[in-house]
């Protein structure tokens, strides 16, 4: 019903407010069975996964698992040949590009501009689903707290173009949460950060969540994962292998597996964090 007045706002030009926030542990996307083929190989086979309001979503996995395809999937980017993805309980294909916008962003792994935008400009990208809306009106709040949380106000009037790549993947971030939305799909937003920015990306996923948002983030890092995830799920040849919490999901015997090589996961010996290390019995201390 939200959606058909929405849609009817728009039609006769009046201003629409965006949809309404979802209690936290609500489902604000739900894939069912999903499966996306590729050059006539199936890349998902099946895939069951819900994504909740107030959570961090973790998606792991070793390369050619399905991860950044699955993202690109609920994003709606990445058709599927089988089963079915729901948004606000409605079905993708029904919402409009608009209607879609407000409701999730999404960070891909390439962040391309086609012109000299600055990255303030780039920023701003981000508030174009709320264009002709009574929250348009906190444009700019919204964009310079954005680029202070990401750490990139005072890159603001730079081109986008002579950033450096962790430069970009910051601004894009930016981008992403100034267009303010209950769901968050990010694909590898640490990939070229250093580790002090891998850190503040994934608090600033965090923060979102504790503020009620729905964050799905595609992460190679386990540690990251066992630090910051409410829930993980791991992909294993294009099919949900587990999912569940951190101290479920992060066993030896699972990961060992997953990933073809031995992992040792322990805790912390000061603050009993969960660490996952490849096991290295060939490293320096085993030689001595």
């Amino acid at each position: 019903m939200a959606s058909l007045l929405e849609r009817a706002r728009n039609l006769f030009g009046h201003e629409v407010s965006g949809p309404d926030r979802t209690e936290a542990g609500a489902v604000t996307m739900r894939a069912t069975g999903i499966s996306v083929e590729r050059g006539g190989r199936t890349v998902l086979d099946g895939v069951d996964l819900e994504v909740r309001a107030g959570e961090v979503l973790a998606l792991v996995g070793p390369n050619g698992a399905g991860k950044s395809t699955l993202l690109a999937a609920l994003s709606g980017d990445q058709p599927v040949v089988g089963g079915a993805i729901e948004l606000d309980g409605i079905s993708l294909s029904e919402w409009t590009p608009a209607e879609m916008s407000r409701r999730r962003a999404v960070l891909p792994q390439q962040h391309t501009v086609g012109f000299s935008f600055t990255a303030r400009q780039v920023v701003g990208m981000g508030r174009a689903p709320w264009q002709r809306t009574d929250r348009s009106a906190d444009d700019e709040r919204v964009v310079q707290e954005s680029l202070e949380i990401c750490d990139v106000g005072h890159l603001a009037d730079r081109p986008f173009s002579v950033l450096s790549g962790g430069e970009r993947s910051r601004v894009a971030l930016a981008r992403v949460l100034a267009q303010d939305t209950e769901t968050i799909l990010l694909d590898e937003p640490t990939a070229a950060l250093d580790l002090g920015h891998q850190e503040s990306v994934m608090r600033v996923a965090r923060d979102r969540a504790a503020d009620g948002a729905a964050v799905v983030v595609v992460l190679h890092d386990l540690g990251l994962a066992a630090a910051y995830a409410d829930r993980i799920c791991v992909l294993e040849d294009g099919r949900a292998a587990a999912d569940g919490s951190p101290a479920e999901i992060l066993t030896e015997e699972l990961l060992t597996r997953v990933y073809g090589h031995p992992v040792e996961v322990f805790a912390h010996p000061r603050s009993g964090a969960t660490l996952v290390l490849p096991r290295r019995d060939d490293g320096p201390t085993a030689r001595a």
